[in-house]
């Protein structure tokens, strides 16, 4: 018999305003923050597999999904400041943390900020933010910007601007993207320009915590980035890699078991 407790919807009062969190499981707790312009939704897959062993916790970030939403520009920084108000408004002092594309600049961001909050680290589909990187996405991210028309035109956009990086059958994964995407008060490509303002090189080696690095081998945008997030965690307690076979942009929706299975082992290690 399943003894693990059902997931709950909550809301944290923070110095942003309301933020808007899932909550799955007991014990040391581990915080799941999402891709752009996703929500906890992203997860909803992945933490009933992790949940019997934690307190598995996955936030709207700020500026998405059912959250607060200040004023842009967003950065990696603000994210990461409301990741750690979130943590402060449930009175948890520690938690490991699982990011997923920019949710993975984010944990960076968290874990050079506030070592001591930070326990274990899996960086999943992280982006390298260097400078590169800044200099080709400079005049706008591409993906996820359409220009809102009467006429819809800007819904079609979106989904043909994700179609070609998403796993037969695409609806259902597509569908959840589009309703992330338009919840109120989201700009859709304002998370992926907060990425190319983030200068990752002068951050990423103040990271200290033990880190497991998730690729995922589809993934033609964030597996090239490996490499350099190795080569940069300078610091770390250790770090490992792990490639799931398949994996593309949505991992934690289309290969929950995948990635269940590689963080369980490197948290329970």
């Amino acid at each position: 018999m399943d003894t693990t407790p059902p997931l709950r919807l909550g809301y944290a009062d923070s110095r942003f305003g309301q933020l808007h969190y899932a909550e799955q499981g007991a014990g040391r707790p581990l915080l799941l923050l999402h891709q752009t312009p996703r929500s906890w939704d992203e997860f909803r897959e992945l933490m009933p597999l992790l949940a019997p062993h934690r307190r598995v916790l996955a936030m709207d970030m700020v500026g998405f999904g059912a959250s607060a939403k200040p004023p842009a520009p967003h950065t990696i920084e603000l994210f990461a400041a409301g990741a750690l108000a979130l943590l402060d408004g449930l009175g948890i002092g520690r938690a490991d943390v699982l990011g997923h594309h920019t949710g993975g600049a984010v944990a960076i961001e968290l874990a050079a900020t506030a070592p001591e909050r930070v326990g274990l680290l899996v960086l999943s589909s992280t982006p390298w933010t260097g400078s590169r990187y800044r200099e080709t996405h400079a005049n706008g991210p591409g993906v996820d910007e359409a220009v809102p028309s009467p006429e819809g035109d800007h819904l079609i956009a979106l989904w043909r601007l994700r179609r070609p990086y998403y796993p037969e059958p695409v609806t259902d994964l597509l569908d959840r993207f589009i309703h992330d995407a338009l919840a109120p008060g989201v700009d859709p490509a304002e998370g992926h320009r907060a990425c190319a303002r983030y200068r990752m090189e002068d951050r990423i080696g103040l990271v200290k915590a033990a880190v497991l690095l998730l690729g995922a081998a589809a993934d033609p945008f964030a597996l090239p980035a490996l490499a350099p997030l190795r080569e940069h965690l300078t610091a770390a307690a250790s770090v490992t890699s792990a490639v799931i076979d398949g994996g593309t942009i949505p991992l934690m929706e289309h290969k929950a078991a995948e990635v269940a299975e590689a963080v369980t082992a490197f948290l329970t290690r």
